[in-house]
């Protein structure tokens, strides 16, 4: 605060000599020519005229900042006509006339009413002028000129931001650029230093430097470790003045934060590492994790595993797991405790990335012993073969020996062992297997036609832990047994012309046999001893399996006999030899002249010689139409029917229908039938009637019609008898319909409203009251006595 009251107090006594100087040199004093000239001598005599310049200036000055008590005096205008009597006026125009700068119309001072900012305004051009008080009539010409803001330091420098944020890789060079800090100051910039700024350090040392001019942070100490400390906080200071004392100064700060490189090796903590894994692990399993430790982050600390030595190499791998950094080892092959109790592995672990300018600090990479131990397991028996094949002979006796397995037990305990057949395997039971030893023997005979091969499982198991169980595929095979003689490979049926030639072939057979081909062919062919001289057939090998059957003689007759049966002895290849005894159908057929087969019937002889085959069949299909066409007419002939009664168009009459069925009751469970209208009893014998069309029409009188509102059904119906007796037209007979039956089995009796008018009845029917409003017409109609005498 003193060096602020110094500065201030230095500031006001320069701006008020630069007034005083101002005032005694400044265009202020200058007049304005007389209009008489002034008269001066030049360098050869000459007189010169030279015309006084009135009030001419540029510029004038005030101080910024100023916070004195009384206006501050700008300058003074002043006319050389002016005699000092008071006539004219002085008048001030421009930017800030009259509000900021006045001026003393009489005098001609101006003076400046606010205090001034530069920052906010350097200059303000003003326009004055001298008038005649009296008529305002200019006596000199406008006169411009401008005032000027002189600045003062009231401005403190300021960085472009509050806080900045770099990086630089650690080890760095010293002097090495880290950022750049800037700031400016708003005061002027041509004037003095108020705005000559300078940089300085004031936190952050001995780390890091900073230019004076530039701002420029560099590093000031070599091999800054990031491991040590990663993470810088710099403090910069701009100071104006040049950085002289009284300067107004600007902070910011800076958080430098140093970059990993790969500096540092990998090292793991421990030299050794104590690993164990059981025999009965599976190839892949893990064993354990290795961890090398680099301080380094990022690619720069990614490391590398592998095994480079050791007794293990063979079975055991390592890999990397990239998120933890550790080296897995896994098994790579099954393990035997009997066989090897503990292995060794030398691990290396390395960089992966290596920064070439650090490769003098050292191998980046470091190894470490691992021992593994395997564990006894309670391991399952183990056979001594991963399957075994036996074979034995078909058709052998039960209890034949097939082989034998042999299972142990791997651990050092080495249980005895109990063997069993898995009978999910051998399902019909051929086979048994003797516990103790694993011999295995057959239950019942063996058929290699119906199974060839027999494979089956057999189970090992530790007497004492019968958890512990081995399988093992055991495969039989049923060796064949010449067991099937030779059959025919087809049922055979041959053809043999009438007029068959002497020797001639007309069929060859071959055959088929079940055993094995060792058993099988070569076949054989031959007739029985007993027909060897056969008058008819003779039977030829042709020795490749096949035989040819040849006629013997020529000429045969269908008629005499139109079939043979020849017997053939077919024998095979085995040891001892096979044979059976095969009948062979032969046809006598008819063949035209070209030995084409043309009919084997025998029956074709005793038909009529002048009738072919086609006329017969012609007449079979001649009598087959015929029959159809009668069965078709027959059939419409039941389907038509006549209709009870003809109703031309102009046969118009009216019958009374009644819609008072009740059902048939429990007879009634069919649909409803027209004929049941008609007298039940009467239904076969009904003959429909034909009416004769009437030759003229004839129109009922009006008079003779009921009401059509009358419930009078006794009326109604006389009324229409009326109408037909006297109708010309009508039939000579009554067409009167009584619709009144209610079935056989109705309990309910007959409700007809044509027998309950005409016979008094002696039924209640007061039970239809109770029967909705569907029946209130019957209700009504056969209600109570008493109700039907009041109605009436």
């Amino acid at each position: 605060m003193k060096e602020d009251s110094c500065l201030q107090a230095a500031l006001l006594c320069l701006g008020m000599l630069c007034y005083s100087h101002a005032l005694s040199t400044g265009p202020l004093n200058q007049s304005r020519p007389s209009l008489h000239g002034h008269h001066e001598k030049g360098k050869e005599g000459q007189v010169l005229h030279r015309s006084k310049r009135g009030w001419v200036w540029n510029q004038f000055f005030v101080i910024e900042e100023y916070t004195g008590p009384d206006p501050v005096l700008v300058g003074r205008l002043h006319s050389d006509i002016d005699s000092g009597d008071g006539n004219i006026k002085y008048i001030l125009s421009g930017e800030g006339a009259g509000i900021i700068f006045v001026i003393d119309d009489k005098s001609g001072n101006i003076h400046a009413t606010k205090t001034l900012d530069r920052e906010e305004r350097a200059q303000y051009t003003l326009t004055a002028q001298a008038v005649d008080r009296n008529t305002n009539r200019p006596l000199e010409p406008p006169s411009e000129f401008i005032v000027k803001v002189q600045d003062i330091n009231d401005n403190p420098p300021e960085f472009l931001h509050e806080n900045y944020h770099a990086n630089v890789p650690e080890r760095s060079n010293v002097g090495t650029s880290v950022i750049q800090v800037t700031a400016s100051d708003a005061d002027d910039p041509t004037y003095g230093n108020s705005a000559k700024l300078v940089y300085s350090i004031l936190e952050g040392q001995p780390y890091f430097s900073v230019e004076a001019q530039t701002g420029i942070i560099r590093t000031a100490l070599p091999n800054m470790d990031r491991e040590a400390k990663e993470e810088y906080h710099v403090v910069i200071q701009a100071k104006d003045m040049g950085g002289h004392m009284g300067g107004l100064s600007g902070t910011t700060k800076v958080t430098i934060t140093l970059t990993d490189v790969n500096d540092n090796p990998p090292k793991f903590p421990q030299s050794v590492y104590q690993m164990s894994v059981s025999e009965a692990a599976i190839p892949g399993e893990e064993v354990g994790r290795v961890k090398a430790k680099d301080p380094d982050i990022g690619e720069n600390g990614l490391v590398a595993y592998s095994i480079i030595d050791g007794d293990g190499m063979d079975m055991f791998e390592i890999t990397t797991d990239y998120e933890t950094q550790e080296g897995v080892v896994k098994l790579k092959k099954t393990l035997d405790y009997e066989t090897k109790k503990s292995y060794s592995l030398k691990v290396e672990a390395a960089n992966v990335h290596i920064d070439p300018k650090f490769i003098s600090n050292g191998p980046f990479k470091d190894t470490v012993t691992v021992k593994i131990a395997v564990e006894d397991a309670d391991e399952p028996p183990v056979f001594l073969k991963p399957g075994y094949i036996f074979e034995v002979q078909e058709n052998a006796a039960s209890g034949t020996v097939v082989g034998k397995v042999h299972a142990k037990d791997p651990d050092a305990a080495n249980s005895a062992i109990r063997y069993s057949i898995d009978r999910h395997t051998d399902l019909e039971r051929y086979f048994v297997i003797n516990a103790e030893d694993g011999n295995i023997k057959t239950i019942k005979a063996l058929d290699r036609e119906e199974i060839a091969w027999h494979n089956i499982s057999v189970f090992a198991v530790e007497v004492h832990k019968q958890h512990q169980e081995a399988k093992v595929p055991v495969s039989i095979k049923v060796v064949d047994v010449n067991d099937n003689a030779p059959k025919f490979a087809a049922a055979y049926e041959a053809f043999v012309c009438e007029n068959a030639r002497s020797n001639q072939q007309f069929i060859t057979i071959s055959a088929d046999d079940k055993d094995d081909s060792a058993n099988g062919p070569r076949f054989i062919f031959s007739l029985p001893p007993e027909i060897i001289h056969n008058p008819n057939f003779t039977l030829r090998d042709n020795r490749d399996n096949t035989a040819s059957v040849l006629v013997r003689r020529e000429g045969f007759s269908r008629q005499k006999q139109d079939l043979y049966l020849l017997p053939i002895v077919i024998s095979d290849g085995g040891l001892p030899p096979l044979s059976s005894t095969n009948t062979l159908t032969i046809r006598v057929c008819g063949c035209d002249s070209s030995g084409s087969l043309l009919s084997c019937n025998a029956e074709a002889f005793v038909l009529n010689a002048g009738l072919s085959t086609g006329a017969l069949i012609a007449i079979l299909a001649c009598i087959v139409i015929l029959l159809v066409i009668v069965v078709l007419f027959v059939t419409l002939k039941r389907q038509k029917k006549e209709p009870l009664i003809v109703f031309e168009e102009e046969d118009v009459r009216e019958n009374i229908i009644t819609y008072d069925d009740e059902g048939g009751g429990e007879e009634d469970t069919e649909a409803f039938d027209i004929a049941t209208l008609q007298n039940p009893d009467g239904i076969n014998g009904f003959i429909p009637r034909k009416d004769i069309k009437p030759e003229y029409q004839y129109m009922p009188r009006p008079g003779l019609r009921p009401a059509p509102n009358s419930v009078d059904v006794d009326d109604f119906i006389n009324t229409r008898i009326q109408e037909a007796d006297n109708d010309p037209t009508a039939p000579p007979y009554d067409s009167i319909q009584i619709y009144g039956y209610e079935g056989r089995g109705s309990v309910a009796g007959s409700l007809s409203s044509l027998e309950s008018a005409t016979t008094d009845s002696d039924l209640d029917y007061d039970y239809l009251q109770n029967w909705g409003p569907r029946f209130k017409k019957l209700a009504d109609l056969y209600g109570s006595k008493d109700t039907f005498d009041d109605d009436s």
